[in-house]
């Protein structure tokens, strides 16, 4: 009897330890499956995108296995990407969660103690239903800068745009509530509001309306402009070449009690960053590269810009 209880012990330890090597094996990595040319991935496809290089990059100098949990976050007044982000990390569904904005409000200790899943590949629906118990989340170092940059239509490409100022005179289109809405209604105490239409995010094609010659410039994220060039290879939109001086930086994000496997991932960043492998990365997903830079974390700056006048 006591050999018998002594093998099925042992053989609840062997399976416990085969259950935590294979875990070891494996580096989860949680993406937004709709950010293009970050991330990208239609059911039943490979995924692509800049993200998933450098996931592949970062699993293979740590010796495992990549395995994306792919996730949808909804952009309403109802959601929160923080709280998102740290539901998918606090019910295990990754170990680290990319292109993270890397800002005050988005790294705080959450407000609440629980929060709903975002809807994410392989989802139940119990798994919509239910709230996960949420913990604190730690950033990696950065590997990328986003920026908001002007987009010029094909009627104004000989303007050169060096700030916000060059854009007076031209027809502009923007979309309501944005940042860029923001910056670009308070510039220099108003001087460019008779310029500006306004369109409406998810219902007006801002950057088709700019191809039809309908506007003449915007002032949009970089990234989504990306996006669009890859979409449309024949687009005659240009970048202007000017990026708004203050963004986010974007890194990983894991639990309080990652800081190992952080600071292991911050050292494989450090080196593809020092040896140029990141921009090469960019280059291959289509993404225009533009390193990190200070502020680490970004804290009220774009406030400060806005009630001074966005100068």
């Amino acid at each position: 009897m006591h050999r018998l209880v002594y093998c099925a012990a042992a053989f609840m330890m062997l399976t416990a330890s085969t259950a935590a090597k294979a875990t070891d094996d494996v580096l989860r990595l949680c993406l937004d499956e709709n950010l293009p040319p970050l991330s990208l991935h239609h059911r039943g496809k490979p995924g692509s995108g800049f993200d998933v290089l450098l996931g592949e990059a970062i699993a293979d100098r740590l010796g495992r296995k990549l395995e994306i949990q792919w996730f949808e976050s909804k952009l309403d007044e109802d959601s929160s990407p923080a709280l998102e982000a740290n539901a998918l990390l606090s019910d295990g569904r990754c170990s680290l969660l990319g292109s993270y904005p890397l800002t005050q409000d988005g790294l705080v200790a959450p407000g609440v103690k629980t929060a709903k899943l975002p809807d994410f590949d392989g989802a139940t629906r119990d798994d919509r239903r239910r709230r996960v118990a949420l913990d604190k989340l730690m950033p990696s170092r950065p590997y990328l800068f986003s920026s908001l940059t002007v987009v010029l239509g094909p009627a104004a490409k000989p303007r050169r745009i060096s700030d916000i100022g060059d854009l007076a005179g031209l027809r502009l289109a923007i979309e309501s509530g944005t940042l860029a809405d923001a910056i670009l209604m308070t510039f220099d105490k108003g001087r460019l509001i008779d310029d500006i239409t306004h369109l409406i995010p998810t219902r007006d094609d801002l950057l088709g309306a700019l191809e039809q010659g309908k506007f003449e410039a915007t002032l949009l994220d970089g990234r989504r402009f990306d996006a669009y060039r890859a979409a449309h290879p024949d687009s005659k939109l240009v970048a202007s070449g000017y990026n708004y001086p203050i963004g986010a930086n974007r890194g990983y994000v894991a639990l309080s009690g990652s800081a190992e496997l952080l600071a292991a991932v911050n050292k494989i960043l450090a080196d593809l960053e020092g040896s140029g492998e990141l921009a090469k990365l960019a280059g291959t997903a289509g993404l225009t590269y533009l390193p990190p830079r200070e502020p680490i974390i970004l804290g009220d700056a774009f406030q400060k810009i806005i009630r001074s006048g966005a100068r």
